[in-house]
């Protein structure tokens, strides 16, 4: 039988524990990092902002493209699981929907590159593009039909439509510092809107 630690816990689970916590943080500071420098940032860089050292995520992740897959997955997830949060803490499912629309906004920014990064991997490219659909259209259309049924929005609005119109005001961003996505993005929710909820 193993020997417990101090906390009741078995060193093997203990290990675990720390292990998972030091890929969370490396998934966390790769996200920071992609959006300021892209996919193609130094992993120096990234295991300078997790606070570990090179070997831990290579371990984690042998090749860029396992760690932007596992960013890209993460930030699915976050995504994913702020929806129903939003919905039983909000103020109103129009304010539900508009936090998660910047969340999906900040998530859509740290994406860029993936394309890129995964250029020479159709198929794991095509797999998260599946896994993206699957686990964001529920909740959006959760929030849109929560939203709906309080009065605040038309009905109509399909969540794949949304989400595609959303991603495609994202575009350009980086080239033009004058263009604010997220100006018109805000103007697209208003139009949304039933006219007593402006």
């Amino acid at each position: 039988m193993a020997a417990e630690g101090p906390a009741g816990d078995s060193p093997s689970r203990s290990k675990r524990a720390d292990a998972q916590r030091n890929r969370e943080t490396v998934l966390t500071a790769a996200a920071e990092v992609f959006v300021t420098s892209g996919v193609d940032a130094p992993i120096r860089r990234i295991a300078a902002r997790a606070g570990v050292g090179m070997a831990t995520i290579y371990r984690h992740f042998p090749t860029r493209a396992d760690l932007v897959t596992a960013v890209y997955q993460h930030q699915i997830e976050a995504c994913a699981e702020a929806g129903p949060n939003l919905l039983a803490d909000a103020d109103s499912p129009l304010d539900a929907l508009h936090q998660w629309i910047d969340l999906f906004v900040d998530f859509l920014v740290t994406k860029h590159g993936l394309a890129d990064a995964l250029q020479s991997d159709s198929d794991r490219f095509a797999a998260l593009h599946a896994y993206f659909l699957d686990r964001l259209l529920p909740v959006c259309a959760q929030l849109l039909d929560a939203a709906v049924e309080a009065g605040d929005i038309r009905p109509g609005t399909q969540p794949y439509e949304l989400m595609r119109g959303i991603g495609n005001l994202c575009i350009g961003r980086d080239n033009d510092p004058r263009y604010d996505p997220r100006r018109l993005i805000a103007l697209l929710l208003q139009g949304l809107q039933r006219p007593q909820a402006t």
